[in-house]
C-alpha cells in the first residue's frame, strides 16, 4: 500500500480520502434517518428505501451543479468523470431533494414527514463531508496575508499558499446545528415542517456568511451562485415557518371555538 496526502493506492488502485469520507457521510446520516423514523410514524425499511432514490440522484446533482457554474468546458464523458472531482454540496441537496419528492410520490408518502427526518441527517453528512474537502484541497477560503493568521486549522496551505479553512468552519456550524436539531427533533418540536423550515434558514445563513470568504466559489456573472441560493433558502425558510406556524394559530383557535361553543 502506498499513502499519498490525498488517499492511498492498494495494488495500483487510488483510493481517496475525499471519497472514503463521503461515503461515512452517506452511512451516518442514513443510520440517523432510521434512528428517527420512529418520530414520524416510519420504519428503517421506508429509511433504507428512500437512501436508494436519494443517494444516486444527490451524487448525480452535485456533480451537474458544479459542471453548470464552474465555467470550464467539458466533454460529454469527462462529466460523468467524478473521481477527478467537481462535485457540489448544493447540487447534491438539490439532486436529493428531487429523490425524495420521487419517493414520496411513488411509495404515497407524507413528503414533509420524510423532509423533517432528512434534514437531521443531511446536516450530519455535510458537516462530515466538509472534512472530506480539506483533502481533495477544495472548497478553501480567501488567501491569508497575515503571517499571525498562517496557522492550522485557522488556515490550511493550499499549493505552497496559506488560505482560510472554510471547510472546516463551514463542518463546525454543520455539527453545532446537528446536535441543536437532533435535540429539538427528539424533544421539542412536533409540528411537520418546522425542521424543514429551520435548516433552510440556518444552513443558508451559515453557507451566506461562509461564501464571503469563499476563494473558489462558483459563480453566475459577478454574484457568487451558492451565496445567492443561500438567501433565497433563507427568505424560503422564513416564510414557510410564518405560514406553518399562523395555520397551527388558526387551527387551535377553531379547536377552542368549537369546544366552547
Amino acid at each position: 500500500m502506498k499513502l499519498v496526502v490525498d488517499g492511498f493506492s492498494i495494488f495500483g488502485l487510488e483510493i481517496k480520502f475525499y471519497g472514503i469520507i463521503i461515503a461515512l457521510a452517506m452511512v451516518l446520516g442514513v443510520y440517523v434517518a432510521c434512528k428517527l423514523a420512529k418520530y414520524r410514524n416510519l420504519k428503517s425499511d421506508d429509511i433504507i428505501l428512500l437512501a436508494l432514490y436519494v443517494l444516486p440522484l444527490s451524487i448525480i446533482g452535485a456533480r451537474l451543479y458544479y459542471v453548470i457554474f464552474s465555467g470550464h468546458s467539458y466533454t460529454f464523458w469527462e462529466i460523468f468523470e467524478i473521481w477527478n472531482g467537481g462535485m457540489a454540496i448544493y447540487g447534491g441537496v438539490i439532486g436529493g431533494a428531487i429523490g425524495v419528492v420521487l419517493y414520496c410520490a411513488i411509495h404515497k408518502k407524507n413528503f414533509i414527514d420524510i423532509a423533517d427526518i432528512a434534514v437531521v441527517a443531511l446536516i450530519l453528512g455535510q458537516g462530515i463531508g466538509r472534512i472530506g474537502c480539506y483533502f481533495s484541497s477544495c472548497c478553501y477560503g480567501i488567501e491569508v496575508t497575515n503571517p499571525a493568521f498562517m496557522w492550522f486549522p485557522l488556515s490550511t496551505k493550499i499549493d505552497g499558499v496559506w488560505h482560510l479553512s472554510t471547510f472546516f468552519y463551514e463542518s463546525l456550524c454543520d455539527f453545532v446545528i446537528f446536535f441543536v436539531f437532533l435535540w429539538l427533533f427528539k424533544n421539542k418540536v412536533k409540528t411537520r415542517g418546522v425542521m424543514m423550515s429551520l435548516y433552510l434558514i440556518c444552513y443558508g445563513a451559515v453557507r451566506c456568511i461562509i461564501e464571503t470568504f469563499r476563494g473558489d466559489s462558483l459563480y453566475i456573472g459577478s454574484m457568487k451562485v451558492s451565496q445567492l441560493l443561500s438567501l433565497i433558502l433563507m427568505i424560503a425558510g422564513i416564510i414557510l415557518l410564518i405560514v406553518i406556524y399562523t395555520k397551527k394559530r388558526k387551527d387551535n383557535e377553531s379547536k377552542y371555538f368549537i369546544k366552547n361553543n
